[in-house]
């Protein structure tokens, strides 16, 4: 379990695609001193187990699955990636509940500045925004964000302020940059037991 709130980031090295398998070294050196062989890491938001560690940087295994649903299957050499360590419990929540767990790639649309913030509008999955309301969280590239705005028909729009522009990859996208996307726990348990809610009276 995870907060949202970006520790470091850290960089893709020596990626070894393997089997079944693709393997990719995170130059981290900020943070790997903090972690241990088996720990949970989130990677631009999708939760990773630490299986290789120097003292430099720190490896994870990638299935195909989450190479399919994620931003992982695009990362090469020198990728900047969002970095989170698994939450300790009695821990303060900064930020939102997050799992980890990916439900899809989105897109940036357009990131304008607005005085000394930037206004980013991404699109993203029909499932996430069905789920979403404005000043709601979400969490992108596993940054926890609040809905500043819902746009037809599956946009989103983002204030992000210049400590985050500058701490985290959401300040290097440019226009059509995928992002992992992570929608509010809460709102999925609602959506769903509305769902079931509904079936059950038809």
């Amino acid at each position: 379990m995870f907060s949202g709130i970006v520790e470091s980031t850290g960089v893709i090295r020596d990626i070894v695609d393997r089997a079944s398998t693709r393997r990719f070294r995170v130059e981290a050196p900020s943070l790997v001193n903090e972690l241990t062989l088996g720990d949970s890491v989130a990677v631009d938001g999708a939760c990773l187990t630490v299986v290789e560690l120097d003292a430099e940087a720190f490896a994870v295994d990638v299935i195909g699955t989450t190479l399919e649903r994620t931003v992982a299957g695009g990362y090469a050499e020198g990728s900047r990636v969002n970095l989170e360590r698994a939450m300790v419990m009695g821990a303060r929540l900064d930020g939102h509940i997050v799992q980890g767990h990916v439900d899809g790639v989105g897109h940036l649309i357009q990131s304008v500045k607005d005085g000394e913030y930037w206004l980013m509008d991404f699109e993203i999955p029909g499932g996430v925004y069905g789920e979403s309301i404005e000043h709601g969280s979400v969490t992108l590239n596993g940054v926890s964000l609040t809905l500043s705005e819902l746009l037809s028909p599956s946009g989103v729009r983002i204030g992000v302020i210049p400590f985050t522009h500058e701490h985290t990859n959401l300040g290097s996208l440019e226009a059509g940059a995928p992002v992992n996307v992570e929608g509010d726990l809460i709102g999925k348990y609602v959506a769903r037991i509305l769902t079931q809610r509904g079936s059950q009276d038809a």
